[in-house]
């Protein structure tokens, strides 16, 4: 073998960067960044360019202003401990970093860092092939999830379906080896499996982790959370990919494929959390999100129903935020805060469901 056995493979790597870079010069910048810098004619381009029903674009346009100056008027600055000063970013700041941290609590790096080795040690056909076959279907289900994600992409289900599947997957692939450790079915068995495992990974738990990670951070403090989210979302990465050895080496404890048992109870844990504590964020966009949470609820408590309502403030339970109705940050335009006696709408249809709901 000669050099070109890792250069080429190397080289490789650089082609799909290269046609990403290319793209990136046609996508325009955020209308969010544009407008917190002044450039609201840019920012209006760039939604236009973005969404698919213009007519809904200067809406939108007043909706993220109005959250912009909503933030400036909160504070002037940011610091690191403002994620965890007020409880509702609070709230916020740990979910997001809860979110990210499913890819590595699902047991994904022992699959992905140490998949040539686990099917040597299940002594699975071609180990090289067979991790080459299970990256390939990892790509194809992250292409075929991007297609799927705007129209049914509830970020609540797929997680706690995805948890499931790899709990489940990596509980079979342990029983099976510790049942029948050498039988060429449980060789053809585990990879079979495997398979369905990086489907439910990468179609389900590493794609929605991340867009959760992005959307449930406040707007003042999103490059905080996001980057704290991330930095201990690699950790945990790396504290699995790290331990992973002295669980399945020969010389160490030997475990080999039967290490699923161990992450078998951590999917199950992280589903659990899921279910009972993330949010459900889909068809919202950042501003709603935001509103959910900035307005404070003293405002509407006396004049609106259960079902008009901001999620975070009032700490609803996580799977009941899908069917709470947001009434608009710029819908608002007069309060008495000191003694509340008149509410001004400025959207008449708000005020035609608002009298409908109080009724």
């Amino acid at each position: 073998m000669s050099k070109n056995s890792y250069l080429i493979p190397l080289g490789l790597i650089y082609i799909v960067p290269a046609f990403i870079c290319f793209g990136l010069v046609f996508i325009p910048e955020s209308p969010r960044w544009l407008l917190s810098h002044g450039n609201t004619d840019r920012a209006r381009m760039a939604l236009l360019w973005l969404r698919p029903y213009p007519d809904a674009v200067e809406a939108e346009l007043s909706d993220i202003q109005t959250s912009l100056d909503a933030e400036r008027n909160l504070a002037k600055g940011v610091a690191w401990l403002d994620l965890f000063r007020d409880p509702v970013d609070r709230r916020r700041t740990l979910l997001a970093v809860a979110a990210i941290s499913l890819q590595a609590a699902s047991g994904a790096m022992f699959m992905i860092a140490y998949g040539t080795y686990f099917f040597e040690m299940a002594h699975v056909g071609s180990p090289f092939a067979n991790a080459c076959i299970l990256v390939a279907v990892g790509v194809v289900a992250i292409i075929i999830n991007s297609s799927l994600v705007t129209r049914i992409g509830r970020r609540r289900p797929m997680l706690i379906i995805g948890l499931a599947l790899c709990g489940v997957t990596q509980l079979i692939i342990a029983l099976l080896y510790q049942a029948r450790p050498g039988a060429e079915s449980t060789s053809k068995a585990i990879v079979g499996i495997s398979v369905i495992y990086i489907c439910a990974y990468n179609g389900m738990i590493s794609t929605y982790s991340w867009v959760l990670g992005g959307e449930l951070p406040s707007q003042r403090l999103r490059s905080y959370t996001f980057g704290l989210a991330a930095a201990v979302g690699f950790l945990g990465a790396w504290l699995a990919t790290f331990t992973a050895p002295y669980f399945i080496n020969p010389d160490a404890l030997n475990w080999g494929p039967k290490y699923g048992f161990i992450w078998f109870p951590s999917c199950m844990i992280a589903m659990v959390f899921v279910f009972f504590f993330m949010p459900e964020v889909k068809d919202r966009s950042l501003e709603e999100i935001d509103e959910m949470v900035k307005l404070p609820s003293y405002m509407y408590a006396a004049l609106l129903p259960a079902n008009i309502s901001y999620q975070f403030e009032k700490r609803l339970p996580a799977r009941k935020f899908s069917s709470y109705k947001c009434i608009g940050r710029s819908t608002v335009t007069t309060v008495d805060t000191s003694d509340i006696v008149e509410i001004v709408f400025s959207d008449p249809k708000i005020v035609t469901e608002t009298a409908v709901a109080i009724a």
